[in-house]
C-alpha cells in the first residue's frame, strides 16, 4: 500500500486502534479475571506456595513477580527505543512485544500450582509484552501526528482502549457467570485468557498493516546506540538540577505515583483475600463488578479533576486528590464487608481516573523550552516504572513477613503524606 501523509485520518486512526487490541490485557488479565483466578487456586486455609526454592505466600510471590517484571521494562525500555529510533524499524519491535505478550496470555491457560515457574514465565510474558509494545506505540505518536493533533488522537485511543477492554471483560463475565460449579467457572476464566490474547493479537493486525516500519538508516547497531537511550536520561536529570520546580515535582511524582500504582495493581488480590464475600461465586461477582464500577467512575473522575485543576490549579488539586488517597488506605484497613468494598471502588475510581492524567500533564506545563520533550517524558516514565518496582516490592514483603496485605495497604498511607509534604514544597513559579 502507499505510504499515508503524516496527520492523515487513516494514519491516526490506525495507531489509536492498538489501543482497542492491548487495553483488554489491562482490564482482564492485569486488573481482574485473572487476579480472581489465581487466588481461587488456593485452598481457603492453605494461601502459600513453595517456588525459587522458598515459601512465598500467594500474594507476596505474584506481588515479586510483577515488581520484577517492571524492573525488566525499566531497563530495557530506553535501549530497544533508541536502538529502533536508530536502525528504523520500530514496527518489528512493537510486533515482537506485542506477539510475546499476546502468546502469554493465551499461555495462562495452562496456569496452574504444579508447574507455578512455567505458568509465572507465562503471567511475565504477558505483562513484559504489553508494557514493551506500549514504548514503540507511545514513540509513533510525534512520527504519524502533528502537535496540533496528538492530545485529540491521545484521547481516542484513550477511548479506544476503554470500549474494547470494557467490551471483552463483559463477555468474559457472562462466560464466567453463566455456569454453576466453581470448576466450570474457573474453566471459563482459562479460556477468557485465550479471548484476551487472541484479541490483542488479531486487532492489531490493523495497525500493524497502516503503520509505517519507521526512517530506515541502514546503520548498524553499536555498542553507543545500545546505551544512547540511557545516556538521553543522565542529560535530562543533569538539566532537572537546573529547574528547582520541575525536580521538586518529579520527587513528589515519584512518591504518590509508587502508591497509586501499587493499590491499583493490586486491588483485586486484597478484596478476595480481605472482602467477607460469602460464597465463591458471590466473591467472583463482586470483584469483577467492583472492576466495572472503577472503569465506570473513572470517567467522571477524569473529567472532575480537569475541572478542579483549571479553577484551582494542578498542584493544589494533586494535594486533595493525595488526601483522598491517604485516606482510602486508612479506610482500607478497617473495611471487611463487600458494600465497603464497593464504596472503596467508587472512591478509587474517582481519584484513579485523574491523578494519573492530571500528574502527567502537570509534568508537561513545568517542561522547559525544549525540542527534546520526548527524553523528559522517557525520563517521567523511567521514574513512575521505578516507583512501580519499590511499591510493590515494599507491599510485598510486608505482605510476606505480618501475612496480612491489611498492614500493607496501611504503610502506603506514609507515601502519600509524603507525597502532599513534597506537593506543597513545589515553587508556584518557575524557578532556576
Amino acid at each position: 500500500m502507499n505510504k499515508l501523509e503524516k496527520g492523515s485520518k487513516k494514519l491516526l486512526n490506525a495507531w489509536a486502534f492498538y489501543d482497542w487490541a492491548n487495553s483488554v490485557y489491562t482490564l482482564t488479565i492485569a486488573s481482574s479475571i485473572f487476579p480472581i483466578f489465581y487466588s481461587a487456586l488456593f485452598l481457603s486455609e492453605i494461601k502459600t506456595v513453595h517456588a525459587f526454592g522458598m515459601d512465598f505466600k500467594s500474594t507476596a510471590l505474584i506481588t515479586y513477580v510483577t515488581a520484577f517484571t517492571f524492573l525488566v521494562v525499566t531497563f530495557t525500555s530506553p535501549i530497544l527505543s533508541g536502538i529502533a529510533d536508530y536502525v528504523g524499524n520500530k514496527k518489528n519491535f512493537m510486533k515482537f512485544f506485542c506477539y510475546l505478550g499476546g502468546f502469554g496470555c493465551i499461555g495462562l491457560y495452562w496456569f496452574s500450582l504444579e508447574n507455578i515457574h512455567v505458568s509465572l514465565l507465562f503471567y511475565f510474558m504477558g505483562l513484559i509484552g504489553y508494557w514493551g509494545s506500549l514504548v514503540f506505540y507511545n514513540s509513533y505518536l510525534p512520527d504519524i501526528a502533528y502537535p496540533e493533533q496528538q492530545d485529540s488522537i491521545s484521547a481516542k485511543g484513550f477511548s479506544f482502549g476503554y470500549i474494547g477492554s470494557v467490551l471483552l471483560l463483559i463477555i468474559n463475565l457472562a462466560m464466567v457467570m453463566t455456569q454453576d460449579t466453581g470448576e466450570e467457572k474457573m474453566q471459563m476464566m482459562r479460556y477468557s485468557f485465550i479471548t484476551v490474547g487472541l484479541w490483542w493479537v488479531l486487532f492489531s493486525q490493523y495497525t500493524f498493516y497502516i503503520l509505517p516500519k519507521g526512517v530506515s538508516s541502514g546503520h548498524k547497531v553499536t555498542k553507543d546506540v545500545v546505551f544512547n537511550g540511557l545516556k538521553e536520561l543522565r542529560i535530562v536529570w543533569g538539566q532537572l538540577k537546573q529547574n528547582l520546580r520541575l525536580k521538586r515535582y518529579l520527587v513528589a511524582f515519584f512518591v504518590f505515583s509508587m502508591a497509586v500504582q501499587t493499590i491499583m495493581l493490586v486491588a483485586v488480590y486484597f478484596g478476595e483475600e480481605e472482602i467477607a464475600w460469602g460464597t465463591d461465586g458471590d466473591k467472583t461477582t463482586g470483584l469483577i463488578v467492583s472492576i466495572l464500577v472503577i472503569q465506570l467512575v473513572a470517567i467522571l473522575g477524569a473529567y472532575l479533576t480537569s475541572v478542579a485543576s483549571s479553577k484551582f490549579g494542578n498542584i493544589k488539586t494533586l494535594i486533595v486528590v493525595n488526601v483522598i488517597w491517604m485516606g482510602l488506605c486508612f479506610y482500607a484497613y478497617f473495611m471487611e464487608t463487600p458494600f465497603q468494598f464497593y464504596l472503596a471502588a467508587g472512591f478509587v475510581g474517582l481519584v484513579m481516573g485523574g491523578i494519573q492524567s492530571l500528574a502527567r500533564s502537570t509534568y508537561s506545563k513545568f517542561l522547559p523550552e525544549t525540542d527534546d520533550t520526548t527524553s523528559y517524558f522517557s525520563f517521567y516514565d523511567v521514574a513512575e516504572k521505578i516507583g512501580i518496582v519499590i511499591g510493590m516490592v515494599i507491599f510485598a514483603t510486608i505482605d510476606q513477613i505480618t501475612g496480612s496485605m491489611r498492614n500493607a495497604i496501611l504503610f502506603l498511607f506514609v507515601f502519600f503524606l509524603m507525597g502532599i509534604i513534597l506537593l506543597l514544597r513545589v515553587p508556584k513559579e518557575d524557578v532556576n
